[in-house]
């Protein structure tokens, strides 16, 4: 019984950022469906679905870093920016009726890239992945979909953005951008959260993702 109280204290731990620093009815439903109802995790058997998942996360990766060093090479502010303008846009061209793409993290900086409940035992399985571990699982949504969540570490080029040490003109950029961010004092090799995306499967018609 005192495993699973410290078990359950810490997945509580563990999301409150998303929601706020006090443990909410609406935490509580979310936490309650973590541990009693978790979906089956697949890495690998979801097939046609997760090469084009991967396809497209591989994309929106290479396109993010490149808007980011961009930003970098005017100045930390204006990868700041680049980050909170260039990334939707990056994951918008993306976007198709067969795919839906885009980041989330247990640790929030921009409150619009909130996890749908799917993807909240996925960021809480990559969280908890040990070496050697998969660094991606997928699973079937319904019929037609598959959802799919990569882990993304902390690198050395996020530190100007999200490290433990940043300078007053970054601190002051993300207070008036973002005034609820969670995203700071991370090292490097740290676990920032997961790309995501939404496949249809390719037998399926074309429907929204649930």
């Amino acid at each position: 019984m005192e495993a699973d109280r410290v078990l359950v204290e810490k997945k509580r731990n563990m999301f409150r950022p998303i929601y706020g620093t006090t443990c909410s009815s609406f935490t509580l439903v979310f936490l309650a469906a973590i541990l009693s109802c978790r979906p089956p995790m697949e890495s690998d058997s979801n097939g046609s679905a997760v090469e084009t998942a991967q396809t497209a996360v591989k994309r929106f990766k290479q396109d993010l870093k490149f808007a980011l060093i961009e930003g970098m090479a005017e100045g930390p502010q204006a990868a700041v920016d680049a980050c909170r303008l260039k990334a939707p846009g990056i994951a918008v061209a993306l976007d198709s009726e067969n795919l839906h793409i885009g980041r989330t993290s247990h640790r929030l900086r921009n409150p619009a890239n909130a996890p749908k409940v799917w993807m909240l035992s996925l960021l809480e399985t990559l969280h908890d992945a040990t070496p050697g571990d998969p660094p991606f699982q997928s699973v079937r949504l319904d019929s037609e979909w598959v959802g799919y969540a990569e882990a993304i570490y902390v690198e050395p080029l996020c530190l100007t953005c999200h490290g433990t040490d940043l300078s007053p003109a970054v601190s002051g950029r993300l207070r008036s951008g973002y005034p609820d961010d969670q995203a700071i004092d991370y090292s490097v090799g740290d676990f920032r959260g997961i790309f995501w995306a939404e496949v249809r499967s390719a037998s399926s018609t074309p429907h929204r993702a649930p």
